[in-house]
């Protein structure tokens, strides 16, 4: 530290610059939260495809290699180029921060991410990302390294009229020094919650690093349920004593806000179990 504070010590950090450099601004810590968030972030992302109506499914992959790979069957990032950047729209919410489609009301009605950050950030606090797109009968696909892209876009066409994104990522050892290995079961509670929350979405586990699973196939576990919150409660007071067998379930919408209300008393309780969420993140 010095005690001549001139213009000289005003960092200008660009790009994805800043995320590197304080990384706990962004996903709130290097350690295990933090590795884990960065799954979350690129859920959300697929989740809130599901919320505007265009995601049925939702793929998890942890592969052997220690990478995640998140897919989904949504509309897929665009890919066309983007008026104020120059770049493709794929590259510019995986490299420009506060990109993305959820600022104005076109893109999404409802969304829990973190409106242009999440995919931006999981791309800079990763040693590599490689991102395929699905959309109009073709595939592109694009790779990154520690948030710069190192190859151009491609693309070739595809016989299946697929839609949807995938991003495999493996997170930077330099900036989570304590360690990448994902924990399966925190992840997958976070999944079964928010099937619950989206009811009707399916959303696959598969965990193929049968070497620290110390088995010979992977895990695999699906989640959806028709049923949504109800089935929430139900799941929760599963071994408790219900006054009513028959879940109170209220739902409605008012001023473009929808709500949705699941309420169920048990005479073996003896607190209250209260939790709520809006967009899908909990409050």
């Amino acid at each position: 530290m010095t005690s001549n504070y001139s213009a000289d010590q005003i960092q200008v950090l660009e790009g994805l610059e800043a995320v590197r450099k304080r990384p706990g601004m962004y996903i709130g810590s290097t350690g295990p939260r933090g590795l884990h968030h960065l799954v979350y972030e690129v859920v959300d992302n697929a989740i809130d495809e599901a919320l505007a109506g265009y995601c049925t499914h939702i793929e998890i992959d942890f592969n052997a290699d220690g990478s995640v790979t998140v897919t989904d069957d949504g509309r897929g990032i665009p890919v066309d180029t983007h008026s104020k950047t120059g770049k493709s729209a794929l590259e510019t919410v995986l490299t420009v921060l506060h990109a993305g489609g959820k600022f104005g009301g076109g893109g999404y009605k409802v969304s829990g991410g973190l409106h242009g950050v999440g995919v931006s950030v999981v791309n800079a606090l990763s040693e590599w990302v490689e991102v395929t797109v699905f959309r109009d009968r073709r595939e592109y696909s694009q790779r990154f390294e520690r948030g710069t892209p190192v190859t151009e876009l491609t693309s070739k066409p595809i016989k299946e009229n697929r839609t949807g994104t995938s991003l495999c990522f493996f997170p930077d050892t330099v900036i989570f020094t304590s360690g990448i290995e994902f924990d399966c079961d925190t992840i997958a509670s976070r999944l079964r919650e928010l099937a619950y929350l989206n009811a009707g979405v399916k959303i696959t586990l598969t965990d193929s690093r049968l070497e620290l699973l110390r088995r010979e196939t992977p895990r695999i576990e699906t989640y959806c349920y028709q049923g949504g919150i109800r089935e929430y409660i139900a799941y929760m007071n599963n071994d408790k004593q219900p006054l009513h067998e028959d879940i109170i379930y209220i739902c409605g919408e008012r001023s473009n806000v929808q709500i949705e209300v699941a309420l169920q008393w048990c005479t073996d309780a003896y607190s209250d179990t209260v939790l709520g969420f809006a967009n899908n993140i909990r409050t």
